[in-house]
């Protein structure tokens, strides 16, 4: 395992060295694209034998393209502020004042927060399988409870993944954006 981790993280820098853009994230994007075939096909499988209805299927299928949509339209946003250069004489020439900007991105933590986020959720169901399922005593019975009130999907669980991601985004923010470089 960590031998692979490795590996993808070495193939990762390999990517982002060459300019094709961010390694790590598409590798990431490349196991989601992977799951997209299953996933039509187990909605198809619905569909057909009258677990989901079509119009309902339509629906999930409009939903998932607009989320992705705004995702990416947020992800490429961005603030470009105006900065005013005054006139500059260099010799004897006088160079008008130019005008440029400054390009600040509106998510500038990127897809870190969710990673941390979940990663931050997994422990606590790490932490009860090292007790087993069949251990007994107050902090094993303990840790399972806490371990299935955090199970995927369950309420607790929403509530905290937000919770995190939003303390992920201001604390990654915090610790990318320099404002003494960009000021």
């Amino acid at each position: 395992m960590t031998t692979g981790t490795l590996f993808l993280m070495w193939l990762g820098e390999q990517i982002t060295e060459r300019g094709i853009g961010n390694g790590i994230s598409m590798i990431i994007l490349a196991g989601i694209v992977a799951g997209l075939p299953g996933a039509i096909g187990n909605t198809a499988e619905a569909v057909n034998t009258g677990e989901m209805s079509g119009p309902f299927a339509l629906l999930v299928v409009i939903l998932v393209l607009g989320t992705t949509a705004f995702v990416v339209f947020v992800e490429r946003a961005q603030r470009r502020i105006t900065v005013n250069y005054a006139k500059r004489q260099v010799g004897r020439r006088m160079y008008a004042g130019q005008t440029s900007h400054l390009p600040f991105k509106l998510n500038m933590s990127g897809v870190i927060p969710p990673i941390f986020a979940s990663s931050l959720l997994l422990f606590p169901a790490t932490l009860a399988s090292f007790f087993g399922q069949n251990s007994e005593g107050p902090v094993a019975t303990f840790m399972q409870d806490m371990s299935q009130a955090l199970n995927y999907g369950q309420p607790l669980h929403l509530v905290i993944y937000a919770l995190l991601i939003i303390f992920f985004c201001f604390f990654y923010t915090a610790l990318v954006f320099n404002a003494r470089d960009n000021g």
